[in-house]
């Protein structure tokens, strides 16, 4: 299914059979990833008096309650709401889904004693002179592991101020990464790039969005896509999400 999407003077051709999903399903699991602190989520049937929500043990229908933490525990996408008093949800602000994307692939550096950053320079040099609504962030290394791993308490990389700054300067809305968040794990609550993606400080971008916890195949090459960015329709600062590229065709 061939798809044509004109950008001002400029079209593009998708195909929409042959999607790259980059997100990280939940699952009810101890190796399902995770991370700030919490225990894995649970996918449960609901029991009632004598009545259990699964097939398998005698219900007449599967019946499940699931609890999990958007954040913790997988794929998500967040808006401004998720760091300011105010209440702002991710399903008002998210209003379009379909961003004309670059996907880049930086090796974290090293900043300090401890700490792996992605700096300014890096994607600088990454983007160029292009012209994006969207960056998909690839970090290496890039192994399968991602998708079950522990992150708590272990420090990711993450993006410093500056290179925040620059995406928001350089008009770009929407900020997709294979990591936790974009701060710094244990920071104090300075959230730097958050605040300074989202302009906190100033005319704050109520349509941007952060999506993290994604995770990008090695055998998807970086450069120009469509993403589509699914959410659910929850009433929060940030939901379960399945981002999904589609490779430009010309």
């Amino acid at each position: 299914m061939i798809c044509t999407i004109q950008r001002k003077t400029t079209k593009h051709q998708i195909d929409l059979s042959k999607p790259l999903d980059i997100s990280i399903p939940l699952r009810a699991a101890k190796d399902n990833v995770n991370a700030w602190y919490l225990e894995e989520p649970k996918i449960e049937p609901v029991r009632a008096d004598d009545w259990v929500g699964s097939v398998k043990e005698g219900g007449d229908v599967n019946f499940n309650n699931i609890f999990f933490n958007p954040h913790s525990h997988g794929t998500h996408t967040e808006c401004v709401g998720h760091i300011t008093e105010e209440v702002h949800s991710i399903n008002e602000n998210l209003k379009q889904f379909f961003f004309h994307a670059e996907l880049v692939t930086v090796v974290p550096e090293k900043k300090g004693e401890n700490d792996y950053i992605i700096s300014k320079k890096q994607l600088q040099h990454s983007i160029g002179n292009k012209k994006r609504e969207a960056i998909v962030i690839r970090t290496l290394p890039n192994f399968e592991e991602k998708r079950q791993r522990q992150y708590s308490h272990t420090n990711p990389p993450y993006i410093e101020e500056e290179a925040a700054i620059y995406l928001r300067e350089k008009g770009i809305k929407h900020l997709l990464i294979d990591l936790p968040s974009v701060d710094k794990e244990k920071d104090g609550g300075e959230l730097l790039a958050h605040n300074a993606f989202w302009n906190t400080a100033g005319d704050i971008r109520m349509d941007a969005t952060i999506t993290e916890f994604i995770y990008v195949a090695n055998a998807i090459e970086d450069g120009a896509y469509y993403v589509n960015i699914q959410i659910a329709p929850f009433e929060n600062d940030a939901s379960p999400s399945k981002p999904v590229l589609y490779k430009i065709m010309k």
